[in-house]
């Protein structure tokens, strides 16, 4: 990975097209942000228990919400600013990737 790259806040109207490749998530307060929805709230744990390895190999960690099944993700780099970056994307497509298994 081009870590240097990766830490480069990404414009506006960049984050918006990529988006498209996301459904659901949405641009807000410079974050990307997504609510799943999980039938036990050990699912919802389960999810982020398999999320953290990744998170922490890339050495990039979302700010999560817990209101018992639901589950907020919220994506930015906070070591340039609170901007997002290409990691914001690794990590939201981790987060689709294992909340569709």
């Amino acid at each position: 990975m081009n870590h240097d790259k990766e830490l480069q806040q990404l414009g506006e109207a960049e984050i918006k097209d990529r988006l498209r490749e996301l459904p659901g998530w949405e641009y807000e307060d410079n974050k990307l942000v997504k609510t799943f929805e999980f039938p036990t709230f050990n699912d919802g744990i389960a999810l982020i228990n398999q999320l953290v390895p990744f998170c922490n190999e890339i050495d990039h960690h979302p700010d999560i919400f817990i209101s018992y099944t639901k589950i907020t993700f919220y994506l930015t780099r906070y070591s340039i600013g609170g901007h997002v970056t290409d990691r914001d994307f690794d990590v939201a497509e981790k987060i689709e990737d294992l909340y569709g298994r």
